[in-house]
């Protein structure tokens, strides 16, 4: 039984779903928990420790993990995974935004479509 590890800041599409389930034959999709979670998207100095400890206990050589945030982070993780035996993958979008100027301040508004999954 192959799973992808979700180390991300939002929810999955239905098209990523459908993606990690079809194209990389992952049966289960695992989430961090809410505390590990919440880590993830705040970098706490014990952050990597706690995540790195968490895809080791749980995961199996093969599987995958999508990796995506805060640059040290992410990089870290990346090869903590490779380390273990973990594909690291990330996901290709394309992007379009909106940006509007209301003085001194620039409000942006982004739009993701996912394209693919790609291993790092």
């Amino acid at each position: 039984m192959k799973r992808c590890f979700i180390f991300f800041s939002h929810q999955l599409t239905e098209k990523q779903t459908q993606e990690i389930r079809n194209d990389l034959k992952c049966d289960e999709i695992i989430y961090l928990p809410k505390d590990l979670q919440y880590k993830w998207s705040n970098v706490e100095d014990d952050s990597f420790d706690k995540i790195s400890n968490f895809l080791k206990e749980k995961s199996q050589n093969d599987d995958y993990a999508l990796i995506q945030g805060e640059w040290g982070l992410t990089y870290k993780m990346i090869n903590f995974a490779k380390e273990i035996g973990v594909n690291p993958i990330y996901a290709k979008t394309k992007r379009e935004a909106i940006e509007e100027k209301d003085g001194e301040k620039i409000k942006k508004i982004s739009y993701f479509e996912h394209i693919k999954f790609e291993k790092y």
